[in-house]
């Protein structure tokens, strides 16, 4: 019986755990990408369309967590005090690059 219950309660956190923006849509948050112009950081201090930044080898974002924090970063430099439901938006679509679970 306890182990039931223990492959239950596995189950339920690999669950929680397969989506970590489990609020966000993806295309809206490539609207929301595009709307505060984040590509324009990237792409001026990596040339190209500047997502390279998500995929290079010494990236700062390892994790949601560090993600959000980095969202916070990003959207006080440009002026923007991003909702946290924006952010679940912004992380579900950047995680085609990240590939977080």
């Amino acid at each position: 019986m306890k182990l039931i219950a223990a492959l239950i309660m596995l189950c339920a956190a690999a669950t929680a755990t397969a989506n970590p923006f489990p609020g966000g849509d993806s295309q809206t948050g490539k609207t929301l990408f595009d709307k505060y112009k984040c590509n324009s950081c990237h792409s001026a201090m990596l040339g190209g369309d500047g997502s390279g930044i998500f995929t290079r080898a010494d990236r700062k974002v390892h994790n949601p967590a560090e993600m959000f924090t980095q969202f916070k970063m990003c959207s006080a430099n440009i002026g923007v005090n991003l909702t946290a439901q924006e952010e679940q938006h912004l992380g579900a679509y950047l995680n085609q690059y990240y590939k977080f679970k």
